[in-house]
């Protein structure tokens, strides 16, 4: 069965989609990506689809889908290096991309979710430390 490489980097999965995307690929990529969220609890994805000249309803769906369940694990997902002839499609089939997180190239979506999970870390501290607070007085 024909799969896409899922690279771990730190506290990112790394996706690079080199293949054209199939409805059964895009499903096995889903299920394997949501089983390395859950093994390794990593809160960022970065997924690469900058060699897809093509991005139908259903592909682009099951990134939205994909996208969704990451975040239900504790994960930021970013998609990365959309060519303009498919977001002019997506738009023009009126898909909205409004659950996904985009950003033009890796070294921005990487940027990205190092600043998401930033942000992260500091609303955790800063809860801590006011339950901290709470508990002295």
């Amino acid at each position: 069965m024909e799969r896409i490489p899922i690279l771990e980097m730190g506290n990112f999965l790394i996706v690079t989609i080199q293949v054209d995307m199939h409805d059964q690929l895009a499903m096995t990529l889903q299920d394997d990506l949501t089983n390395r969220i859950s093994e390794t609890n990593v809160h960022g994805v970065l997924i690469d689809i900058s060699a897809l000249e093509i991005v139908d309803s259903f592909v682009a769906r099951i990134l939205g889908n994909t996208a969704r369940m990451s975040r239900v694990l504790d994960a930021q997902t970013v998609v990365v290096g959309m060519q303009p002839a498919v977001a002019i499609t997506l738009v023009e089939l009126g898909l909205s991309l409004t659950d996904i997180r985009t950003a033009l190239n890796v070294e921005k979506g990487m940027a990205l979710l190092r600043s998401s999970l930033n942000k992260t870390k500091n609303q955790v501290a800063a809860t801590k430390w006011r339950a901290d607070d709470d508990a002295a007085d």
